[in-house]
């Protein structure tokens, strides 16, 4: 009986350690995962400038740029020399950065020749007009491109300024033309008037 007995409690002790070891190999079963987040800040950037053609119009070499394989001098400020009838190269152009966000492109003309400039299609405001900007309601001065723009792009806001033949030049001898340019992120203003996203600056 006794061999019986013993024979029983170690089956039942094999059993017992049998389950116990499934149990606790089910315990520790466990899997994990995890997602990490990076997060870099986005960037609107903008450079403006023209053509360097001080005085007579003839190149020189100040800051030079490259696009597309063709390298131009480009310059911030000019100086010129008004003689009545005479056209002058004056571009004034924005260069949306390589990393750039798309972006609403706003530019503010002061234009202090405005009185001598040549009628017709020849004016700055008509040259904008043809480039695709257009006066905001409102504002005085400031234009906004009609469209949103990408990285890597030029934006010419006109290409120059001409000088009416009857003109007394001697009147405009401390005038300017100054060009300022703006510009802001599009995403989030899809659906917003234009004037509204003005006034975020």
């Amino acid at each position: 009986m006794r061999t019986k007995t013993k024979a029983l409690v170690l089956a039942l002790c094999a059993v017992l350690l049998v389950v116990t070891t499934v149990f606790v190999t089910m315990a520790f079963l466990t899997s994990e995962d995890s997602v990490q987040n990076t997060f870099t800040v986005g960037e609107v950037t903008i450079s403006l400038d023209e053509l360097d053609v001080d005085e007579d119009d003839l190149l020189t070499d100040n800051k030079e740029y490259t696009k597309d394989g063709i390298t131009t001098t480009r310059d911030k400020a000019n100086e010129y020399k008004l003689i009545p009838g005479k056209t002058y190269i004056k571009d004034p152009t924005i260069h949306v950065g390589a990393k750039s966000e798309p972006c609403y492109l706003f530019v503010k003309v002061e234009n202090g020749l405005e009185n001598a400039e040549a009628d017709g299609n020849t004016t700055i405001a008509a040259q904008m007009t043809a480039n695709g900007w257009t006066a905001l309601d409102g504002e005085t001065n400031i234009y906004v491109y009609n469209q949103i723009v990408s990285k890597n792009t030029d934006v010419v806001v006109f290409s120059s300024f001409t000088i009416d033949g009857e003109t007394v030049v001697a009147n405009f001898k401390d005038a300017k033309i100054n060009v300022t340019a703006y510009a802001i992120q599009a995403e989030g203003f899809e659906n917003t008037a234009k004037a509204d996203i003005w006034a975020k600056f």
